[in-house]
């Protein structure tokens, strides 16, 4: 992907580039014998706020929405638009002067990098309460991933057919994978537990870990680990409604309490596990 810079809808040169995309929105492809440069590094917090703008942009797809803004799409993700103009680029994504931003086209760049295009093949390890509830988890297909495999430790558990798939036992783990690195391990169990199954995970060959246990794993280097900690969100939902509820009364305005971004600010629950929606 050429690297195109992200800018305001009224910063965008109308003159088109080699490897850049025309009037029409079409891709220009180089010019013989111009190399095409890697595509750029791109931060994690960054990648961590992608998921976003691809929910925002598949809400205004869905709405008949063909441009869109960088106001209005900052707005639709919950993040300032001067943020979002930078995230955006790091991916070498544009904006149209007096238009914005497509949204179809933007939706599959960021989808592509997010490494939609491709499918993914996802075993959970951990079949208790919330591993239940990840196996039927309905948003995993819809986003690229496959639940290929269900693995436990517990004699009560294995054998059970969970959301279609039967529960094996965590020695099975390499056969049912394959081919080191070619899925991504979510890590249901209990904290105590956690790291030592993560070390099983890793000689196995798998290379990217979704932990749910509320604990830190220690990886080797090329291992990627991603976190979700439900009761630490809460706890700082709670420090947060501690603070208002210590701080002087004041009169809400008319227009309803706002966010840090300028947004209407949500029911506190249902954001804390949109966070986990985002992350699985």
């Amino acid at each position: 992907m050429p690297g195109l810079t992200a800018v305001d809808e009224d910063d965008v040169s109308s003159a088109p580039r080699d490897g850049a995309p025309t009037a029409d929105g079409a891709d220009r492809p180089p010019a013989p014998g111009t190399a095409v440069p890697e595509a750029p590094a791109v931060p994690e917090a960054t990648v961590a706020r992608l998921p976003q703008y691809l929910r925002a942009l598949s809400a205004l797809a869905e709405a008949g929405s063909r441009t869109v803004s960088s106001e209005a799409l900052a707005e639709a993700a919950g993040v300032g638009s001067a943020k979002l103009r930078k995230d955006l680029s790091h991916l070498g994504s544009y904006g149209t002067r007096g238009v914005g931003y497509d949204v179809e086209q933007l939706h599959r760049h960021i989808a592509d990098r997010l490494g939609q295009a491709a499918s993914w093949r996802v075993v959970i390890v951990g079949v208790g309460n919330l591993g239940h509830a990840l196996a039927g988890y309905s948003g995993f297909a819809s986003r690229g991933f496959t639940v290929v495999g269900l693995f436990d430790d517990d004699p009560a558990v294995i054998g059970r057919v969970v959301g279609g798939l039967r529960v094996r036992p965590l020695e099975e783990f390499g056969e049912v994978v394959g081919e080191p690195g070619s899925a991504i391990a979510v890590l249901a169990v209990p904290a105590r537990h956690a790291q030592a199954v993560c070390d099983r995970l890793v000689a196995a060959g798998t290379r990217s870990v979704l932990n749910f246990a509320p604990t830190v794993l220690r990886v080797p280097d090329g291992v990627d680990v991603r976190k979700v900690d439900l009761a630490s969100e809460l706890q700082i939902l709670a420090f947060h409604a501690q603070r208002r509820a210590a701080a002087p009364a004041h009169r809400p305005s008319a227009a309803g309490p706002r966010g840090a971004t300028g947004a209407p600010a949500g029911p506190l629950l249902p954001h804390a596990l949109h966070r986990v929606e985002e992350v699985v």
